[in-house]
């Protein structure tokens, strides 16, 4: 059984193990995420070895910095292959906007091929206190659709947001092929860990998310083959919506 929709959080301390979970892994979900820890240890040449391999690569790392830095990293990060990655929404609209005019310069003067750029909109550990604490006096669906618009608005390809509010970026955002791409997924009966917003992989599907990214519960399995698999038949794909 094969999933297109389930992504692998490679959140491991080094290369050797990444490199274990992608081939146990090999054919059976549809990516890898890369995020700060992995990319710090291992650095964009695992990156790379991963894209080369053939698989997809989902690289995790938050951009959010004046507009001409984050731009220029996410030109760096479609020189890499990967076949998404995001910044901040919080860091606003020129940010983006020049991320993704960069982005698109640099694939048509090169022929890369165009990652799927995305926004995180709320972190899904972050609550209501949480959100406080830092300024924010909205709730966090009411900010997740405020986030989701103002990336739309800047000609993102989706956005990151929690299971609980994908059907509120549906209702709120209009552009066809929009993606919404989601962490704080647990298996039932799984710890939610430091996830605050997290739902099951089939009430995420149900909600309407494109893709599930699923770290814990796989990696910690004794076997994350297996572990993939349940969460596959969990999220109810069919041969029809699988890749």
């Amino acid at each position: 059984m094969n999933s297109g929709k389930l992504i692998v959080a490679l959140d491991v301390e080094t290369a050797h193990q990444a490199r274990e979970l992608v081939t146990a892994l090999r054919g059976i979900v549809g990516m890898f995420k890369i995020g700060s820890q992995l990319f710090t240890s291992a650095g964009p040449g695992l990156v790379r070895e991963i894209v080369a391999s053939g698989e997809q690569v989902f690289l995790d790392l938050k951009f959010h910095d004046i507009p001409n830095t984050v731009a220029a990293a996410g030109v760096e990060a479609a020189r890499l292959g990967v076949s998404i990655f995001n910044v901040h929404a919080a860091g606003g609209s020129e940010m983006m906007k020049r991320t993704v005019g960069a982005v698109s310069e640099c694939v048509d003067d090169e022929g890369l091929t165009r990652p799927q750029i995305i926004a995180v909109t709320v972190l899904t550990s972050a609550n209501e206190a949480v959100l406080a604490e830092v300024g924010f006096t909205s709730a966090p669906a009411d900010l997740v659709s405020r986030l989701a618009l103002l990336a739309e608005g800047a000609g993102m390809d989706g956005v990151v947001a929690s299971p609980l509010e994908v059907s509120l970026v549906r209702a709120a955002v209009k552009k066809p092929g929009f993606i919404v791409v989601t962490p704080g997924v647990r298996p039932a009966g799984s710890a939610p860990g430091d996830q605050s917003r997290v739902t099951t992989p089939r009430e995420a599907i149900i909600a309407g998310a494109d893709y599930l990214v699923v770290g814990r519960p796989i990696l910690t399995a004794s076997d994350p083959a297996l572990a993939a698999q349940q969460i596959i038949q969990q999220m109810g794909v069919t041969s029809e919506n699988s890749s």
